[in-house]
């Protein structure tokens, strides 16, 4: 695994960063504009997958990372609910669901991956070096 010295090292963190971009870049849509609830929700839970990842690799410790890793995971399902609702009521295409679906199933591969990979490797976190 790469060194990662900032948050915005992390691969998850960049991936989630694109996915809240084309999250945002969809609520723009003509028919979606309108349903500010649903835009709210959906914006709110793209960009908390890559602000969990931010603010758990601030605090330090492996422990709370860890705990923010998987509440940036829960944000990702979240997510990719709210993509069917889109779906559902017609704001995006089957294309422009299925493309987003899958990036955000990867980034949470990503995140699961590396909740995995910290809770194996024994390490503590800065705040007890």
């Amino acid at each position: 695994m790469a060194t990662i010295r900032r948050f915005e090292d992390i691969k998850a963190w960049q991936q989630a960063r694109i996915i809240a971009k084309e999250i945002h870049h969809l609520t723009q849509k003509e028919n979606f504009r309108k349903d500010f609830s649903l835009i709210d929700e959906i914006k709110r839970s793209s960009g908390s997958i890559m602000d969990n990842i931010a603010e758990g690799y601030e605090r330090d410790g492996n422990k709370e990372f860890i705990q923010y890793l998987s509440i940036s995971k829960g944000s990702s399902g979240e997510t990719r609910s709210q993509l069917y609702r889109a779906l559902d009521y017609g704001y995006i295409s089957q294309e422009e669901f299925d493309a987003r679906y899958e990036q955000i199933l990867h980034i949470s591969s990503l995140i699961q991956n590396f909740i995995q990979y910290l809770k194996n490797s024994g390490l503590r976190g800065n705040k007890f070096k």
